[in-house]
């Protein structure tokens, strides 16, 4: 819990004592106080990576969403699998998708839909979608999710941002809602989580809670005072360089400025649009401002934002939750994508869309669909990739995968390799310090994507 507010009597003219500055809690990264989380992420150097600034966003769909009715229409199929949705024509001749993307469908050279993806274990989680890896006979302290990994070997950009942030709140089913665990890298790469509770309830600087990020000239004008009062104690001078960035962290624009959206163009807030932040259900919310929030968190030195998107877990009413979900997904992806083309961010930062399983084809008698581990999809954007295709292909039904079929560690070694990183010869160290590689050796970076 961050403690920078405070009633005690002390050296500030806020009344914050020395005590209560240096303790500096959780911030949403597991707890531990920041300034010893950055010793434990230094580990014996605060350099920060010498290689550009590559990123990655990551779109959790919790549930399962209905591949057959997405990307991977099965117009030759029988009713009771086919399903209420045409398939509509894209930009990109001979691919089509589900009728209710037409804003995808306009841009579809800038995306990759992976029709195949196989290897779900099966399990209500956003494990396998954060890791790569299922939870089954994972290491001691479990497997480290892709943000924790890029924390640990690339550090942060800056000084002023996480290079991990988790945008999910806390759900119902709250593995629906995680934002990716550090695992055996251990606290000190978990990310931070500014709306899961310990994080945006907690962090309070000088009265003002990220709940009033929106306004922006109270928020600006209590960092000011904050950062005036403290430099003008002289108590900077006695911080050690950790202290002086766990400082940096809280109070610099950079972080604050990417959380709060705006400063952005009206315009640009409006091409989003905002959704709700009701929660679905047990599940995630329907927030729209969160793609731009990830945007704004790349540019100001994320390297991994993670962020889950309503639920999809539509075991009936499938077509009709359909309608609506559809197009706002539509509508946060599509205007994400084209937001960093337009900005110049699309060889640097990859995007992918997915979640943990597929859907059954046969739709039950409550117009639903089940759960279906054997094949599922995933939407890439981004990252350098080479695009205007699709990968892999299910039989008439769409309950196998018959074509290039495109296993979760595939997708993680491409994600990888775009920041740089040889994730099937780079190993991290476990707790009981046995070197463990990135991804299996069987799962190369996908060869249509990068060559």
């Amino acid at each position: 819990m961050l403690s920078i507010l405070s009633s005690d009597s002390g050296k500030f003219c806020d009344g914050v004592s020395r005590r209560n500055f240096l303790r500096i809690g959780g911030l949403g990264l597991g707890g531990m106080a920041l300034p010893d989380l950055l010793r434990a992420e230094s580990g014996g150097s605060s350099s920060p990576a010498s290689k550009g600034h590559k990123a990655v966003i990551m779109i959790f769909l919790p549930g399962g969403p209905s591949h057959q009715d997405m990307w991977d229409i099965k117009t030759d199929a029988p009713s009771e699998v086919r399903g209420e949705f045409r398939a509509i024509k894209t930009n990109v001749p001979g691919i089509q998708i589900g009728e209710l993307f037409p804003k995808i469908a306009g841009m579809a050279d800038k995306f990759t839909f992976v029709r195949s993806m196989v290897g779900a274990f099966g399990g209500h989680d956003a494990i396998q979608c954060l890791t790569g890896r299922t939870p089954r006979k994972a290491p001691s302290g479990g497997w480290p999710s892709m943000g924790a990994v890029l924390s640990k070997m690339e550090g942060s950009v800056n000084a002023t941002c996480p290079p991990f942030v988790g945008l999910s709140p806390k759900c119902g089913h709250d593995e629906w809602g995680n934002p990716g665990p550090a695992g055996f890298l251990g606290p000190a790469h978990s990310p931070f989580t500014p709306y899961r509770g310990g994080g945006k309830e907690d962090v309070v600087l000088q009265g003002v809670t990220l709940d009033r990020l929106s306004d922006r000239k109270t928020l600006l004008a209590s960092f000011d005072k904050f950062r005036r009062d403290v430099d003008n104690s002289g108590m900077m001078k006695g911080m050690d360089s950790f202290h002086e960035q766990a400082f940096g962290v809280l109070t610099s624009s950079q972080l604050a400025a990417a959380l709060d959206i705006s400063k952005e163009d009206p315009k640009t807030i409006e091409r989003y649009g905002k959704g709700t932040e009701k929660l679905t259900a047990d599940g995630c919310w329907k927030r729209l401002d969160q793609f731009l929030m990830a945007r704004r968190l790349v540019e100001a030195g994320a390297r991994c934002v993670t962020l889950g998107f309503s639920r999809w877990d539509w075991h009936s009413g499938n077509f009709n939750r359909a309608r609506t979900d559809f197009p706002l997904l539509d509508q946060g992806v599509s205007t994400l994508v084209q937001d960093l083309h337009d900005r110049g961010l699309d060889k640097d930062v990859s995007v992918v869309v997915w979640g943990e399983f597929g859907r059954t084809p046969k739709i039950n008698k409550n117009a639903g669909r089940d759960h279906w581990p054997r094949v599922s999809c995933a939407l890439l954007a981004g990252g350098g990739m080479n695009h205007g295709q699709v990968i892999g292909a299910t039989d008439r039904l769409g309950g196998e995968a018959v074509e290039r079929p495109v296993h979760f560690q595939e997708v993680f070694s491409t994600l990888y390799h775009n920041v740089g990183i040889d994730a099937r010869r780079t190993t991290v160290e476990d707790l009981g310090g046995r070197p463990r590689y990135l991804v299996d050796d069987l799962y190369p970076p996908m060869p249509e994507l990068i060559s």
